[in-house]
């Protein structure tokens, strides 16, 4: 039996087939601003996909900052996600009801951050899943603590200093996931802010723009490829991508990851953080 996982994306033909492997664990980490008046963990006890337990990104976070789900420290994450039943050498798959977009690339992510790559997101998630009459269960899932250890990548992640310094040096290209309306500051976004628009030289490319919207899977490489290359990206160049809270942003990362762009970088406090502060610029159009 592999001990790893294909790649960054798995299948539902390939998770079905995997579901009974002792060492792979399943994640839902659906989750929902509070003004959608859903609930990710509620919604988890409603139905899961077998064996799942449910990562909620607000409780394994840093909560002392006031900013929305920013990430724990490192002892944190690995003393959290033990707890969930993920030890070392485990296969970890996440997948959440909105394609990735609500936090399932997001935990993807953080893994990453922690020095774990054998993790992968259900392309499609829970939709693709449920469309396909794919088994679901009610029953709760209580793990049993296994030792995870965890070790943060600094190069995965900026924050709001490092932002301020590449408005100067233009060192890297900043991608803003949000929707148009949300960049052009046409449209509030969902967190408190002083300001609308987006960082100064950012490009939009919303993250819907990669996911099919019948199944909800991402696009294939070629045109992942195609739409940062129409949006004027330089894959050689280094990227950081931003979103308004560093849940999105991370569908863009993923997708990336795909086609080889590795290394790209999350502003952690986005917007949440960018448009509550007072001295940032910020352009609208």
């Amino acid at each position: 039996m592999s001990t790893t996982l294909p790649g960054a994306l798995v299948s539902t033909e390939w998770l079905t087939e995997h579901l009974s492997d002792p060492d792979l664990k399943i994640l839902d980490c659906t989750w929902h601003h509070e003004s959608t008046n859903l609930d990710g963990r509620t919604q988890y006890r409603g139905r899961h996909l077998p064996g799942a337990v449910h990562f909620d990104i607000d409780h394994v976070a840093d909560k002392s900052t006031g900013l929305p789900h920013m990430l724990p420290s490192a002892a944190d994450f690995a003393k959290k996600v033990g707890l969930l039943g993920i030890g070392d050498g485990d296969r970890v798959v996440v997948y959440d009801r909105n394609c990735g977009g609500s936090a399932a690339a997001r935990v993807w992510w953080m893994f990453h951050v922690f020095g774990y790559d054998n993790v992968a997101m259900l392309d499609g998630g829970y939709g693709k899943w449920v469309a396909e009459k794919r088994a679901t269960e009610m029953s709760p899932v209580r793990p049993e603590p296994k030792t995870f250890a965890a070790v943060f990548a600094p190069e995965l992640v900026r924050g709001i200093a490092q932002m301020r310094a590449n408005l100067l040096s233009g060192a890297e290209q900043v991608l803003d996931a949000r929707g148009p309306a949300k960049f052009n500051g046409s449209q509030e976004d969902v967190f408190p802010a002083r300001k609308l628009g987006h960082i100064p030289n950012a490009v939009n490319l919303p993250w819907g723009d990669l996911i099919v919207p019948e199944t909800g899977v991402l696009v294939p490489p070629e045109a992942i490829s195609a739409r940062f290359a129409a949006a004027g990206v330089d894959l050689s160049k280094p990227i950081v991508v931003t979103c308004a809270s560093g849940t999105i942003s991370c569908v863009l990362v993923l997708a990336l990851a795909l086609i080889g762009c590795k290394n790209v970088a999350v502003y952690d406090g986005s917007w949440a953080e960018w448009g509550l502060a007072e001295d940032t610029p910020a352009v609208a159009a």
